[in-house]
């Protein structure tokens, strides 16, 4: 039920940027190439948000692609944004090899006889601009559909409520990253959940079940499991970016080091009597790939590692515990245990 999502979903964000790039044509070439950025940079993705917000509506029930395609296109619209924004927090001019919406600018910028400067100010106000017209549209989305006004309201605060938390997530993951000692277990496990757990995982369950008319005790349980469920696959993530294999993840293994990203495992080993052959290492801008697989053998050696993983397998248990089969229907239930498994044994 999650592995595919529907023709109507894709269908409905050509239709939208189909659409999008016509009125564009009547301010400008350059705002035209930014909709194609933002269309290029909105496709390719696994469609996760879009996936979990059909699953749930047609586990509870719901029949109508043409009412839900609407709200899956909102949640895929809401994490383009997202990661469009992160990547101007991040200084980023690539996601993936590829050049994102603030490359494609920069290089736009150079090609019309712009100074480096000015590149970097087209970089930035294109990625910035390009965000905010996807969230604008995800919120618009939900705001037209032709349902009665007390579930377009319930469904416009999951949206909003995803955006606030999300907002304090990233705010905290940047702010994190200048602190001086490492955070506790419990901290960064807070930040996961707010940055990505309750946008990615959360809101977009408890949209589908909502718009099927799920009562209240589901949406509580669909939202227990999408917190859970989106930090067992963070803590994963973070695994990867530091152990994984580049050529599976398209990630660099150094990148969250050199950052000096506050992760489970830096919490963990910051608490062991390693933690001083570690920190040279993190936040070292410099930081080379011998150096890197020394922070990496400390980072096994004092435990962090196995930590980490244990808590990532913690957090997917618990996601399957709460899924009560009183309350969640047998089709969707085997499907959100399945996709809890999927998200700590991968290896992208």
């Amino acid at each position: 039920m999650l592995d595919t999502v529907p023709a109507g979903v894709e269908i409905e964000l050509a239709r939208f940027f189909a659409a999008a790039r016509l009125r564009a044509s009547d301010y400008g070439e350059h705002y035209v190439a930014l909709w194609d950025s933002l269309a290029q940079a909105s496709s390719g993705g696994k469609r996760v948000r879009p996936a979990l917000v059909l699953a749930a509506y047609a586990g509870f029930g719901g029949r109508d692609q043409g009412l839900v395609a609407p709200v899956a296109v909102s949640f895929e619209l809401l994490h383009t944004a997202f990661l469009i924004h992160d990547d101007v927090i991040d200084r980023d001019l690539t996601r993936r090899g590829v050049a994102n919406i603030a490359g494609r600018f920069s290089d736009r910028a150079l090609a019309h006889g712009a100074a480096a400067d000015q590149a970097g100010v087209w970089a930035a106000a294109a990625a910035i601009l390009a965000g905010d017209l996807a969230l604008s549209e995800a919120h618009r989305a939900l705001a037209k559909l032709p349902v009665d006004v007390p579930t377009r309201l319930r469904l416009l605060d999951l949206l909003d409520r995803a955006v606030f938390v999300s907002a304090a997530g990233e705010l905290a993951d940047v702010t994190n990253s200048s602190a001086r000692h490492p955070l506790t277990v419990a901290e960064v496990i807070t930040t996961l959940e707010n940055k990505t757990a309750v946008y990615s995982f959360e809101a977009p369950l408890q949209a589908g079940a909502v718009l099927a008319g799920a009562g209240a005790d589901a949406i509580s349980v669909l939202g227990r499991y999408g917190r859970l469920v989106g930090v067992a696959f963070q803590l994963t993530d973070d695994l990867l970016g530091v152990f994984g294999d580049p050529l599976k993840t398209g990630k660099s293994v150094t990148a969250d080091l050199r950052e000096g990203k506050q992760t489970a495992l830096i919490a963990h080993a910051g608490s062991t009597a390693s933690w001083s052959l570690i920190a040279p290492y993190l936040g070292k801008v410099d930081l080379n790939d011998d150096e890197a697989e020394r922070a990496r053998e400390y980072l096994r050696a004092c435990g962090a590692k196995e930590a980490a993983e244990g808590l990532a397998y913690d957090h997917s248990r618990l996601a399957v515990e709460a899924l009560d089969p009183a309350i969640i229907p047998a089709g969707l239930r085997a499907s959100l245990i399945e996709l809890a498994e999927a998200a700590v044994n991968r290896s992208r």
